[in-house]
């Protein structure tokens, strides 16, 4: 289990970077933090149903802020040229 946060690991650097190279400085900062959590999180060799819990409640945390930001900061059509 543990390979699979290095996994998320990877894929949270590569997006790292891309918000980097496109200018998104705040979505690439968020995303180095995220890698350097799951990176450290694969070394800490905790039992499988841990990862899970930490896991779930990763998604809930994220589904909960995505929801808050879609409904009531985001603003339509922001960006459209």
């Amino acid at each position: 289990m543990e390979r699979m946060y290095r996994v998320l690991g990877f894929w949270t650097g590569i997006f790292a970077v891309l918000f980097l190279v496109g200018e998104m400085v705040e979505a690439s900062i968020l995303f180095f933090a995220q890698t350097g959590v799951f990176i450290a999180l694969s070394y800490l060799k905790l039992s499988e149903r841990a990862y899970v819990y930490i896991f779930g409640a990763y998604l809930t945390v994220f589904f909960v802020g995505f929801t808050y930001y879609t409904t009531f900061i985001m603003i339509p059509g922001v960006g459209e040229h």
